[in-house]
This record gives C-alpha cells, sequence and structure tokens, in this order.
C-alpha cells in the first residue's frame, strides 16, 4: 500500500485510535509495536509515535529506535511520544504540578504555523499525562499552550519533527482530526487515496495469499462484524468458506430464527447449531462475569471443534473480531492491559486443530459498516447494534437460569421493537437491558409484589471506546417502562442508565 503512515505503539489505549482517525482522512496506515519496526521504514510517508502509560523518567520505559525516522521522516510525538523526544534530545521531563488529565483548552497558538492551520486559541483538547514537559529539545520551538500546560506543542527547527502533551485522536480534542490533516497532508504531503474499496481489494488479496485452497469454518452471530468477515472471505474463497451460526441460549428473543433467515440469498454457506442447553448447563450456578465469559469461550470452541469435524480437511477458524474487542482482551508487549476475557480474541486449545484468520481485527465498527455498503450488502443487516459475545449472560447480573434468560429477552425485545417503532433506533449506538440481582416491593392491584428490578442501556458512540447515555424522550420511556412491567412476569420496576463511559462501561458486566 503506497502513502503509508507508521504508527509505533507504546502501550497507549488509544493508539489505534490514532490510526481511526488518520483512515478518516483516507490515509492508509500501520501499527507496529515500537521495539519491532518494519523493515523498510524508510518507504513510510510520516511516523506518529503513539502515547504510554510508561514514564519517560522510568527505567522500564520504552525506547525506541529512532535512527532511520527522527529527522530523516515526518514525525509527530503525542503525548508519551512527545516527551520521549524532549528528554532524550536535550530537554527536560518532570511530573506535573498539577494533575494534567481531562479537557483543556490551548491558550495560546503561534501564528503562521501549518502545523496549527485553522485552529486557534481557546480549542479543546484532551490531557493524559501525570508528567510534562519543563524545558523543550535541542533547537525546540513552542507552537502551543494551556493553561496549566506550558508546552502543550512544540516543534523542532530544521526537521519535520513535531510533538503535542495532548491526544488529538479522542473526540474530546476538537480540532483533532484537522491537526492530523495539517500534519500528514500539508507537512508530510500524505495522498488521501485509501477507501473502503482499496481495503477490499486489498484484504481479499491477502485471504487468497493466507489461506490458499484450505477450508475455513466461520461462526456467524448474526451481527455486521461476522457479517462482512464472511462476505469478504466468501469473496476471497468462495465455497471453501463454512458458516456455522450457534444458538448459545443467550441470544434475543427469535434471533436464532430470524438470523438463519436473514443469512438466506446472501449466497454463504450457513448451517444452524442449536448449542443452547449446553451452554446453559454449563454456566450453571456460576455468577462471576469473568467465569462467565470464560465458560461461553470454551463452550463456543467445543461446539466449533463439533461442527469442524464434520468438515472434511477444514484448517482455518474465521472471525468476526474488531479492534474493540482486541483492545480490550489482549496485552501486546505490555501495551493495553487485560480489562476482560472475550470468547473471539486469543490463542485457542491445543485440542483444535484450527488456525484463526481475522480480517477485520484493525477496524472499528463504522470502519466495518462502511467496509460492508461497499460490498453491497443490506443496509438494514450493517445498521445492527453491536451485541456483546456471550449474549444475555452478562445482562444477566448474577448466576445464569433459563427463567432469567426468558425473562431478559421479554425485557429487551419490548426494547428493541420500541425503539424501531418510534424511530430511535438508528439514532443510538448500542441499547440493551439488564436484569439486576435485586428485587424491590411493588403494587399490582390491591397486592404488593417483591420482584425483579431491570435497568435499560441505550448510548450514542462512534468507536465503542467512549460513549454517552442517550436522552431518550419522556413519553418513549413512560411507554416502554408500563409495557414491559404490564407483560413481562417478574418485573415490577425498570429504571434507566445515564452513567458514560468513561467511567462506566456500556455493558454492566
Amino acid at each position: 500500500m503506497q502513502n503509508n503512515v507508521l504508527i509505533l505503539d507504546f502501550g497507549s489505549q488509544y493508539t489505534q485510535l490514532i490510526a481511526r482517525r488518520v483512515r478518516e482522512l483516507n490515509i492508509y496506515c500501520e501499527i507496529h509495536p515500537y521495539n519491532s519496526l518494519p523493515d523498510n521504514v524508510s518507504t513510510f510517508k510520516a511516523v506518529i509515535l503513539s502515547g504510554s502509560p510508561s514514564s519517560v523518567r522510568s527505567e522500564e520505559a520504552p525506547h525506541p529506535d529512532l535512527s532511520e525516522i527522527k529527522g530523516k521522516l515526518p514525525l509527530l510525538g503525542v503525548c508519551y511520544g512527545a516527551q520521549y523526544l524532549a528528554h532524550f534530545n536535550g530537554g527536560a521531563v518532570a511530573p506535573s504540578n498539577t494533575r494534567e488529565y481531562g479537557r483543556a483548552n490551548l491558550s495560546y497558538v503561534k501564528e503562521g504555523e501549518a502545523f496549527f492551520e485553522g485552529i486557534e486559541s481557546g480549542s479543546q483538547v484532551w490531557m493524559s499525562h501525570s508528567d510534562t514537559i519543563k524545558v523543550l529539545p535541542e533547537n525546540g520551538v513552542k507552537l502551543a499552550s494551556t493553561e496549566d500546560v506550558e508546552n502543550a506543542a512544540y516543534k523542532i527547527e530544521g526537521e519535520e519533527t513535531y510533538a503535542i502533551q495532548f491526544h488529538p485522536e479522542v473526540y474530546h480534542s476538537t480540532d483533532g482530526k484537522l491537526l492530523l490533516e495539517n500534519f500528514l497532508v500539508h507537512i508530510a504531503g500524505v495522498k488521501q487515496d485509501w477507501t473502503p474499496y482499496n481495503f477490499v481489494e486489498m484484504t481479499v488479496n491477502d485471504l487468497k495469499e493466507q489461506v490458499g485452497n484450505d477450508k475455513v469454518v466461520l461462526g456467524l452471530s448474526g451481527g455486521v462484524d461476522s457479517s462482512v468477515a464472511a462476505v469478504l472471505l466468501n469473496k476471497a474463497i468462495g465455497e471453501n468458506l463454512h458458516c456455522i451460526f450457534v444458538n448459545n441460549g443467550l441470544l434475543r428473543k427469535y434471533e436464532f430464527e430470524s438470523v438463519l433467515h436473514q443469512y438466506e440469498g446472501m449466497g454463504l454457506n450457513v448451517k444452524g447449531v442449536d448449542a443452547s442447553a449446553r451452554f446453559l448447563d454449563a454456566l450453571k450456578g456460576v455468577d462471576d462475569p469473568e467465569q462467565k465469559r470464560k465458560i461461553i469461550g470454551r463452550v463456543f470452541i467445543e461446539v466449533f471443534d463439533d461442527e469442524a469435524h464434520k468438515i472434511t480437511d477444514a484448517k482455518w477458524l474465521g472471525q468476526g473480531t474488531i479492534y474493540p474487542d482486541v483492545i480490550e482482551s489482549i496485552s501486546v508487549n505490555g501495551p493495553s492491559a487485560t480489562i476482560k476475557s472475550h470468547h473471539n480474541v486469543g490463542g485457542l486449545p491445543d485440542f483444535m486443530k484450527l488456525k484463526v484468520v481475522e480480517p477485520l481485527r484493525m477496524l472499528f465498527k463504522d470502519e466495518v459498516r462502511r467496509v460492508g455498503a461497499s460490498l453491497g450488502m443490506n443496509p438494514e443487516l450493517l445498521g445492527r447494534h453491536p451485541f456483546p459475545g456471550p449474549g444475555l449472560a452478562i445482562r444477566i447480573l448474577g448466576d445464569i437460569t433459563p427463567e432469567k434468560v426468558a425473562v431478559l429477552q421479554e425485557v429487551d425485545h419490548i426494547f428493541i421493537t420500541n425503539l424501531k417503532n418510534w424511530g430511535l433506533y438508528d439514532k443510538v449506538w448500542q441499547a440493551g437491558a439488564m436484569l439486576l440481582p435485586v428485587n424491590s416491593v411493588g403494587v399490582m392491584g390491591d397486592e404488593r409484589t417483591y420482584e425483579k428490578c431491570v435497568a435499560l442501556r441505550a448510548v450514542e458512540s462512534t468507536d465503542g471506546m467512549t460513549a454517552d447515555w442517550v436522552n431518550l424522550p419522556y413519553e418513549f420511556l413512560q411507554k416502554t417502562s408500563n409495557e414491559i412491567i404490564n407483560k413481562v412476569k417478574g418485573v415490577n420496576r425498570v429504571v434507566y442508565d445515564i452513567s458514560s463511559k468513561p467511567p462506566a462501561t456500556i455493558e454492566w458486566e
């Protein structure tokens, strides 16, 4: 791929958000660990150094080899990257006197700089660091400040080296995308020629090379990710793709049947497997969220192993893994601490002799949807809300029983159906209901009740990494609450979750 950008990962959980912003500019980019540079560094058009949870003053701090980069290629240091460039080039980094985390505003911007073209004093930025640059590196020139951060941005004279102590990749930095565009397009001269069509073309070619004439077994969930992955694989290997949709007993109401119907006519070889009893039996008596995820992952693999053995010479397991799955599940050389297990990522057990192919693992959800649209897929399928791999298991707080699943399926069905009927579904990133492990007193007719409480959750997001609760109309919430309490036996109270991510997560477990 020509005109690509190299992003060196120092462990920030925002690293692939940088990639996301770069791709929004229609520029192709690759992420590599800071200590595993590609052999062809000189062919890249620009390099970006990510943030990091480490301090440059620590003995364990990441130390990249920039000998083929700094002063030779356009270079942008972000947060840790900026501090690294200062600390090891004649500057000084020290602990901050004040807490430099969260929203801030630029109080000074140097005039006439291409890097800040179109960005004025007062622009909001997002800080996330405990160290700060006290002295600029040799030949360093201050480009911007905030009230608390003197050297919020700088450049090095005589080089195309720029550095910022804030994060342009997060949405809280209102001009972050423009700043990246200024650096990549106007300073580095990178062409904006990467499109979903190019991704499809590149990925299909890669899949043909990776898989060859082997057979692939792919788990369809009915969601956007696995569906787009299936169409890509089908485009690459045709009839050698065997799709399986597993009913784990934790799906939405009617989902098993509707998903199978949805795939009719898409040219995919799909088999439905009802393993709900197997999953629910394995989950009996388990209330720890992490254990629930691991059990579902294990049984999921076991079911796939059983089905894979029915397909002669199947060599690969295809998965619709995307970036939020990866960043919350694996740690690459210390970056991105593990937050939770996810059955779509990580290694397979030794007994399962399938290799994993994940054509979407570098994409965010909205990128996946754009790729699906370029493949001519059904807009209704592409517009489906994300649904967690473990399904309703992580929306039932506490142990799982068939009765609880049935209750939550009814509640969820009413909520989602009403969102669609009110024209609100497409305005929401993700929605669902949580069954809480508490009973509350209620009155129905002349009788007191002591029944379950459910929480409704609807969030707005673009990538799943951050999310805000949706301000649904009171009339909608009133009608939905009344309908749930009147129609779902065992529920007498409905609450609406108004927390954002962070600090909360989208799911409750």
